[in-house]
């Protein structure tokens, strides 16, 4: 049983790390925009604000331990200039939910679940599309990820 669970999770590592500082990330996101409308008391300041900060918590999680490739300019450039487009999505959301009576929490939440599968679209397939650096830690804290690569299916190389 723990060798079926060990080989489920080499196997779909990526999206579960995605799926897990996704999740971070948006909570992360939200308690930014909750201690935010505290002294700015407006929505869509509070909501753009906590945004650009979870997008730079998002660069570092996915860069480091999802995708693996490590941080750099062009891959950052990438990264913020495809979220400009997701804050369109993620601030509409929260808008028109609040517009339409629901309540806060339930418009972030419902707001976020679209921008996470659209960015994992966007950063898998555009963004960190080449080979990640990888090892066999949880994590990927092992001293090997630096001396290891693997191809896309994760043959080791």
């Amino acid at each position: 049983m723990i060798d079926l669970a060990k080989k489920l999770l080499a196997k779909h590592r990526e999206t579960i790390a995605y799926l897990f500082f996704g999740v971070l990330t948006v909570l992360f996101n939200i308690a930014v925009y909750y201690l935010l409308l505290l002294p700015i008391k407006h929505d869509m300041t509070a909501n753009s604000i906590a945004y650009v900060l979870s997008v730079l918590f998002a660069y570092w999680t996915n860069s480091t331990f999802v995708f693996r490739q490590g941080m750099g300019w062009k891959t950052f450039a990438q990264f913020f200039g495809m979220r400009i487009g997701s804050i369109l999505i993620d601030d509409g959301g929260l808008w028109l939910l609040l517009r339409l009576g629901c309540p806060r929490l339930v418009s972030k939440f419902a707001a976020a679940v679209i921008v996470i599968i659209l960015n994992y679209i966007f950063s898998k397939f555009f963004i960190f599309k080449g080979k990640e650096k990888t090892d066999t830690t949880p994590c990927g804290l092992g001293e090997s990820s630096l001396t290891r690569t693997a191809d896309k299916r994760g043959v080791q190389k």
